[in-house]
């Protein structure tokens, strides 16, 4: 994996100073009991507004006002930014690099080879750009792993990937990455403050080739309301791809992978980040995110195609490491 990715994706923007009370407030975990199972809340849509109630969402195991959200979620990435790709080897074991190799190689279509124009004497007229659209990438870890595909597989420059991420610590991490590479003051990669659910106006209707986001969807107050801006950007026929982490399907397995995260990675955040409770929000939301078929379904609502309601070749989603991690796609009609 030459390039690296986040695992556990991009939110919002608050003070960092924010994390520990904001954090600390949200939990209220449920740990695993002794047979390995953890006692999860069920998922469930946000609740309607009544005569006597307020909106909330849930965060982490914990509901909150569904206001409060982003900055709850922003605080988090606030604290861990710096620290995000040591804490994503380490709680991986370095696996999540092929889970975002796989992942590229499967939502980038192949690509015409560029050819190289005399700035002095141009013979041809420059093609336009394929367009991606990488929301909640604030590191830059998908958007460098596409331009390197499409580089490397196909020979192709003629790509621009636009990063959306609505945490400034997160796209001055990616910002430092960049400059280490070929594409440092390029048109080919750029940033922008903005929100999944409602994307910055000059990204325009029908205007992006491929959509992306990679363990960042989670993180998000409304699913419907991102799967609806990403199917409003991209062109008829452009293609959606959705990394996530999903439900592991083998019970002795699952069992094992539980006991993990609640005991394991919140002891690595303190040790490797200085910080036990963003870990313990961020794997409080791996549980609380759809099944695959609920979140294909959700596609399916958004209006994107995708394959049948299952696992692998001709399904809707492919699962990773027994579903530890689950990549769904779909094609805008």
């Amino acid at each position: 994996m030459a390039s690296r990715i986040r695992v556990l994706g991009n939110a919002v923007r608050a003070p960092s100073s924010c994390i520990r009370i904001a954090a600390r407030a949200a939990s209220t975990t449920t740990p695993p009991s002794s047979s390995g199972q953890t006692t999860v809340p069920p998922v469930e849509p946000n609740h309607e507004p009544g005569p006597s109630t307020s909106r909330t969402t849930h965060f982490g195991f914990k509901e909150v006002p569904l206001e409060d959200k982003e900055t709850l979620v922003g605080s988090v990435f606030s604290s861990v930014a710096s620290s995000y790709d040591l804490m994503n080897d380490s709680m991986s074991l370095g696996i999540h690099r092929l889970w975002k190799d796989s992942f590229v190689s499967s939502v980038l279509p192949r690509l015409p080879a560029s050819l190289h124009q005399n700035p002095n004497s141009p013979t041809t007229t420059p093609r336009a750009p394929f367009k991606c659209l990488d929301v909640a990438g604030g590191t830059g870890d998908i958007a460098l792993r596409i331009l390197d595909r499409a580089r490397e597989k196909f020979a192709c420059r003629d790509i621009e990937v636009e990063i959306v991420d609505l945490n400034q610590g997160m796209l001055d991490e990616g910002r430092k990455r960049v400059a280490k590479t070929l594409y440092y003051n390029t048109p080919q990669i750029s940033f922008t403050h903005g929100n999944a659910q409602s994307l910055p106006a000059h990204i325009e209707d029908n205007s992006i080739d491929l959509y992306t986001i990679a363990f960042g969807i989670r993180n998000c107050t409304s699913l419907p309301a991102v799967l609806s801006e990403a199917y409003r950007v991209l062109k008829p026929g452009g293609k959606i791809g959705v990394l996530e982490f999903g439900k592991v399907t083998n019970p002795l397995f699952r069992q094992i992978y539980r006991q993990y995260s609640f005991s394991f990675i919140p002891i690595m955040g303190k040790i490797l980040a200085g910080d036990s409770e963003s870990y313990q929000y961020l794997v409080e939301s791996i549980e609380r995110f759809p099944s695959q078929p609920e979140f294909a379904q959700l596609m399916r609502d958004a209006g994107f195609q995708t394959g049948q309601l299952r696992e692998g070749k001709g399904g809707a989603w492919t699962d990773y490491t027994n579903g530890i991690a689950t990549a769904w796609t779909g094609v805008k009609a």
